[in-house]
């Protein structure tokens, strides 16, 4: 369901055309940043908890190739996926019911934002 609601921001994002220079970011960008946190987040926490593979890996190459028009904006994505790896990273080294819960959460937010702006922005 969630890879469902994150390709519909996707398509998004791909339909509203590429970014040319632009001096202000799309109204979207703030979304799409949190959802490349998210998704590093739950790369990490996936792997760490014994489903390893590279789902959420690579949605977010997707939403590079689509909204990374730039390299400024690919740094940015790229950045962001980081942050949101190596925030459980420094505080993971196995698999607990902690890891498990931050995984549910980061997923149903993912999921809400995916649809929010999936939602507002014309899905």
């Amino acid at each position: 369901m969630m890879r469902r609601h994150l390709f519909a921001v996707l398509v998004v994002c791909a339909a509203s055309g590429p970014a040319t220079a632009q001096t202000q970011a799309p109204p979207f960008e703030p979304a799409l940043l949190r959802l490349s946190e998210l998704l590093g987040a739950l790369h990490y926490l996936r792997n760490l908890c014994g489903e390893p593979g590279t789902q959420w890996r690579d949605l977010m190459g997707k939403l590079i190739a689509a909204e990374a028009t730039t390299d400024a904006r690919k740094a940015q994505f790229t950045a962001s996926f980081n942050r949101g790896y190596r925030s459980f990273a420094s505080s993971y080294s196995t698999c607990t019911s902690s890891a498990v819960a931050a995984f549910e959460r980061y997923r149903a937010e993912g999921e809400k934002l995916a649809d929010q702006t999936a939602a507002r922005f014309g899905y």
